[in-house]
């Protein structure tokens, strides 16, 4: 499949292309990380031309209550070909509310395209990626807590939906109910009540994310041992070990660095929505 619109030509990947991409993208991390797609989450991946392309975007498809909520991803090589795409072509439908991901590095030319076409933009985050190259090395979950973890189920929506900072609203809701569903989650339940206390889940990019603790709770350790389980579980199930920490968010950034996670330097993501919900 491909769309066009004066010139610019997009190619939409066959599965055997999408495997040989997944492939060039491993070398090209840490840039290239949340490219990553896991397949319960059905999304389209269109390039600027193959097999040597300069611009790959993740795109989920937008059917039912929730999909707006999900980012659309772009991983580059050459600014010029990325501002083509979103100068040119209708791979994107700009009078939809869009939520876009990419590096941080972008963020005038982004700024630009948005005055162009004339629709409101919002740099919403800017993030450290922080990434566990083995997770073996991770000391024990201590076996008090490791007793009390669990994984989240769909009763739980609510209660994520309304302590995430972006969360809180219907198509949020959908969004993280879609992720409990179809993705590795992790939770510390209360002893008494059985409900849970502390949680982290995971992206349909593999990253995790959404860790929180409930206030009454905290102090104990238990965000540690969330993050030392699932990244044990990813690993083993041969994902990559990564996530996302927001600049201002400097108890998470601690946290993660302190179990051996790593970034580079240099690299920040970055989200932005145009068109606000």
């Amino acid at each position: 499949m491909q769309v066009s619109e004066r010139g610019t030509t997009m190619e939409q990947l066959n599965e055997m292309q999408l495997k040989t991409v997944e492939t060039q993208l491993k070398e090209l991390f840490p840039q290239s990380q949340q490219m990553n797609r896991v397949m319960a989450d059905p999304i389209q991946v269109f390039v600027d031309r193959w097999p040597e392309f300069n611009v790959i975007l993740c795109k989920p498809p937008y059917g039912k209550e929730g999909d707006l909520f999900k980012d659309t991803c772009v991983f580059t090589k050459d600014e010029a070909s990325f501002r083509n795409i979103l100068g040119e072509n209708n791979i994107i439908d700009w009078t939809k509310f869009l939520c876009l991901g990419t590096s941080l590095c972008y963020e005038e030319m982004m700024m630009a395209v948005a005055s162009e076409r004339k629709v409101p933009v919002n740099k919403v985050s800017v993030s450290h990626m922080m990434m566990l190259q083995d997770p073996s090395r991770l000391s024990p979950v201590e076996s008090a807590i490791e007793s009390m973890i669990s994984s989240l189920d769909e009763s739980h929506t609510d209660l994520v939906n309304k302590t995430w900072k972006f969360g809180n609203t219907e198509n949020s809701f959908q969004m993280i109910r879609n992720m409990i569903r179809h993705y590795p989650s992790c939770c510390v339940l209360d002893a008494e009540s059985q409900l849970p206390i502390a949680w982290v889940l995971t992206y349909p990019s593999c990253a995790m994310g959404m860790l929180y603790t409930l206030q009454e709770h905290r102090g104990q350790g238990l965000a540690k041992a969330l993050v030392s389980s699932m990244s044990r579980r990813l690993y083993s199930q041969g994902f990559p070990v990564y996530c996302f920490v927001e600049e201002e968010n400097t108890l998470s950034y601690n946290l993660f660095t302190n179990l051996g996670f790593t970034e580079d330097p240099q690299y920040r993501a970055a989200w932005f929505d145009f068109n606000s919900l």
